[in-house]
Protein backbone atom coordinates (compact mmCIF):
# COMPACT_ATOMS: atom_id res chain seq x y z
CA UNK A 1 0.00 0.00 0.00
CA UNK A 2 1.45 3.44 -0.94
CA UNK A 3 2.65 5.57 1.96
CA UNK A 4 0.72 8.77 2.54
CA UNK A 5 1.88 11.43 5.00
CA UNK A 6 -0.79 13.54 6.66
CA UNK A 7 -0.13 16.92 8.30
CA UNK A 8 -2.66 19.05 10.18
CA UNK A 9 -1.68 22.73 10.34
CA UNK A 10 -3.56 25.04 12.68
CA UNK A 11 -3.46 28.47 14.23
CA UNK A 12 -5.38 31.68 14.74
CA UNK A 13 -6.49 33.98 11.94
CA UNK A 14 -3.67 36.27 10.88
CA UNK A 15 -0.83 33.96 11.91
CA UNK A 16 -0.12 32.78 8.38
CA UNK A 17 -1.22 29.14 8.38
CA UNK A 18 -2.29 29.38 4.74
CA UNK A 19 1.09 30.79 3.69
CA UNK A 20 2.93 28.08 5.64
CA UNK A 21 0.84 25.41 3.93
CA UNK A 22 1.57 26.97 0.51
CA UNK A 23 5.31 26.85 1.17
CA UNK A 24 5.07 23.23 2.29
CA UNK A 25 2.93 22.38 -0.75
CA UNK A 26 5.57 23.94 -3.01
CA UNK A 27 8.25 21.72 -1.44
CA UNK A 28 6.10 18.63 -1.99
CA UNK A 29 5.30 19.54 -5.59
CA UNK A 30 8.97 20.18 -6.31
CA UNK A 31 9.58 16.54 -5.35
CA UNK A 32 6.90 15.34 -7.79
CA UNK A 33 4.75 13.77 -5.07
CA UNK A 34 0.98 13.66 -5.23
CA UNK A 35 -0.53 16.36 -3.05
CA UNK A 36 -3.94 17.25 -1.64
CA UNK A 37 -4.55 20.40 0.43
CA UNK A 38 -7.77 21.43 2.15
CA UNK A 39 -8.29 24.70 4.04
CA UNK A 40 -10.89 25.55 6.69
CA UNK A 41 -10.93 29.22 7.61
CA UNK A 42 -13.86 29.51 10.02
CA UNK A 43 -13.98 32.92 11.72
CA UNK A 44 -10.33 33.57 10.92
CA UNK A 45 -10.62 37.34 10.60
CA UNK A 46 -12.15 37.56 14.06
CA UNK A 47 -9.34 35.70 15.76
CA UNK A 48 -10.87 32.31 15.08
CA UNK A 49 -9.19 29.09 14.12
CA UNK A 50 -7.60 28.39 10.75
CA UNK A 51 -7.02 24.77 9.81
CA UNK A 52 -5.25 23.27 6.81
CA UNK A 53 -4.89 19.60 5.90
CA UNK A 54 -1.86 18.62 3.83
CA UNK A 55 -1.57 15.06 2.51
CA UNK A 56 1.15 13.80 0.20
CA UNK A 57 2.70 10.59 -1.09
CA UNK A 58 2.80 8.40 -4.19
CA UNK A 59 -1.01 8.12 -4.25
CA UNK A 60 -3.33 10.40 -2.26
CA UNK A 61 -7.04 9.73 -2.65
CA UNK A 62 -8.66 12.27 -0.31
CA UNK A 63 -7.70 15.68 1.10
CA UNK A 64 -9.32 15.42 4.52
CA UNK A 65 -7.67 13.95 7.61
CA UNK A 66 -9.75 12.10 10.17
CA UNK A 67 -9.09 12.16 13.89
CA UNK A 68 -6.13 10.03 15.04
CA UNK A 69 -4.83 9.86 11.44
CA UNK A 70 -2.35 12.76 11.23
CA UNK A 71 1.34 11.93 11.27
CA UNK A 72 2.20 15.54 12.13
CA UNK A 73 0.44 18.39 13.90
CA UNK A 74 1.81 21.88 13.25
CA UNK A 75 0.30 24.48 15.60
CA UNK A 76 1.18 28.18 15.70
CA UNK A 77 -0.49 28.70 19.09
CA UNK A 78 -0.46 26.39 22.11
CA UNK A 79 -4.23 26.34 22.77
CA UNK A 80 -4.76 25.47 19.10
CA UNK A 81 -2.25 22.63 19.54
CA UNK A 82 -4.29 21.30 22.46
CA UNK A 83 -7.58 21.70 20.59
CA UNK A 84 -6.29 19.94 17.47
CA UNK A 85 -4.51 17.14 19.34
CA UNK A 86 -7.31 14.61 18.61
CA UNK A 87 -6.21 14.64 14.94
CA UNK A 88 -2.74 13.31 15.78
CA UNK A 89 -2.14 9.57 15.73
CA UNK A 90 -0.47 7.88 18.69
CA UNK A 91 3.26 8.29 18.21
CA UNK A 92 2.83 11.24 15.85
CA UNK A 93 4.93 14.41 15.88
CA UNK A 94 3.70 17.69 17.36
CA UNK A 95 5.47 20.90 16.32
CA UNK A 96 4.12 23.77 18.40
CA UNK A 97 4.72 27.43 19.10
CA UNK A 98 4.42 28.33 22.76
CA UNK A 99 2.82 31.65 21.79
CA UNK A 100 -0.41 32.49 23.62
CA UNK A 101 -3.26 34.30 21.86
CA UNK A 102 -6.30 34.75 24.05
CA UNK A 103 -9.60 33.89 22.31
CA UNK A 104 -12.56 36.25 22.68
CA UNK A 105 -14.27 34.34 25.55
CA UNK A 106 -11.05 34.77 27.57
CA UNK A 107 -10.67 38.43 26.62
CA UNK A 108 -14.20 39.27 27.79
CA UNK A 109 -13.80 37.26 30.99
CA UNK A 110 -16.21 34.39 30.28
CA UNK A 111 -13.48 31.74 30.35
CA UNK A 112 -9.90 31.31 31.50
CA UNK A 113 -6.97 30.46 29.28
CA UNK A 114 -5.79 26.96 30.29
CA UNK A 115 -2.59 27.51 32.31
CA UNK A 116 -0.73 24.20 31.89
CA UNK A 117 -0.88 23.33 28.19
CA UNK A 118 2.85 22.93 27.54
CA UNK A 119 3.46 20.77 30.66
CA UNK A 120 0.48 18.61 29.66
CA UNK A 121 1.91 18.15 26.16
CA UNK A 122 5.33 17.35 27.62
CA UNK A 123 3.68 14.68 29.75
CA UNK A 124 2.10 13.14 26.65
CA UNK A 125 5.52 13.06 25.02
CA UNK A 126 7.03 11.44 28.12
CA UNK A 127 4.44 8.65 28.19
CA UNK A 128 4.80 7.89 24.47
CA UNK A 129 1.45 9.25 23.32
CA UNK A 130 3.42 11.77 21.27
CA UNK A 131 6.31 10.28 19.36
CA UNK A 132 8.03 13.65 19.15
CA UNK A 133 7.21 17.04 20.68
CA UNK A 134 9.09 20.12 19.48
CA UNK A 135 8.13 23.50 20.93
CA UNK A 136 9.61 26.98 20.45
CA UNK A 137 8.26 30.49 20.81
CA UNK A 138 8.10 31.09 17.07
CA UNK A 139 7.07 34.72 17.53
CA UNK A 140 10.19 35.48 19.56
CA UNK A 141 12.37 33.76 16.95
CA UNK A 142 10.74 35.77 14.16
CA UNK A 143 11.04 39.05 16.10
CA UNK A 144 14.75 38.39 16.59
CA UNK A 145 14.98 38.18 12.79
CA UNK A 146 13.23 41.52 12.37
CA UNK A 147 9.97 40.15 10.96
CA UNK A 148 7.31 39.29 13.59
CA UNK A 149 4.94 38.09 10.87
CA UNK A 150 7.42 35.35 9.97
CA UNK A 151 6.58 33.28 13.07
CA UNK A 152 4.81 30.83 10.76
CA UNK A 153 7.97 30.39 8.72
CA UNK A 154 10.12 30.03 11.85
CA UNK A 155 7.90 27.18 13.03
CA UNK A 156 7.98 25.70 9.53
CA UNK A 157 11.74 25.51 10.01
CA UNK A 158 11.15 23.30 13.05
CA UNK A 159 8.78 21.08 11.07
CA UNK A 160 11.36 20.84 8.28
CA UNK A 161 13.74 19.14 10.72
CA UNK A 162 11.30 16.24 11.02
CA UNK A 163 10.40 15.78 7.34
CA UNK A 164 12.30 13.93 4.62
CA UNK A 165 12.90 16.94 2.37
CA UNK A 166 16.29 18.71 2.28
CA UNK A 167 16.52 22.21 3.69
CA UNK A 168 17.39 23.60 0.25
CA UNK A 169 13.95 22.51 -0.96
CA UNK A 170 12.33 24.72 1.66
CA UNK A 171 14.58 27.66 0.80
CA UNK A 172 13.66 27.26 -2.87
CA UNK A 173 9.96 27.13 -1.96
CA UNK A 174 10.30 30.27 0.16
CA UNK A 175 11.76 32.09 -2.83
CA UNK A 176 8.88 30.87 -5.01
CA UNK A 177 6.07 31.79 -2.60
CA UNK A 178 7.16 34.71 -0.39
CA UNK A 179 7.19 38.24 -1.92
CA UNK A 180 10.72 39.46 -2.65
CA UNK A 181 10.61 42.34 -0.14
CA UNK A 182 9.96 39.88 2.72
CA UNK A 183 12.15 37.04 1.50
CA UNK A 184 15.39 37.79 3.37
CA UNK A 185 13.70 38.08 6.78
CA UNK A 186 11.58 34.98 6.14
CA UNK A 187 14.63 33.00 5.07
CA UNK A 188 16.43 34.08 8.26
CA UNK A 189 13.39 33.13 10.37
CA UNK A 190 13.11 29.73 8.70
CA UNK A 191 16.77 28.93 9.33
CA UNK A 192 16.54 30.18 12.92
CA UNK A 193 13.61 27.84 13.52
CA UNK A 194 15.39 24.99 11.75
CA UNK A 195 18.40 25.36 14.06
CA UNK A 196 16.36 26.04 17.22
CA UNK A 197 15.76 22.35 17.97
Amino acid sequence: MPKTTSIVMGGVGGQGIVLASKILAQVIQDHQLELKVSEIHGMAQRGGSVLTFVRYGTAVHAPLIEQRQADYLFALEKLEAWRLLPYLRTGGTLVCSTQEIKPMPVIIGQQQYPPQIIPALEALAADGTLGNFLAINALEVACACGQPKAANVALLGVLARTLEFPVDSFLHALAAVVPERFLAANREAFLAGFHAV
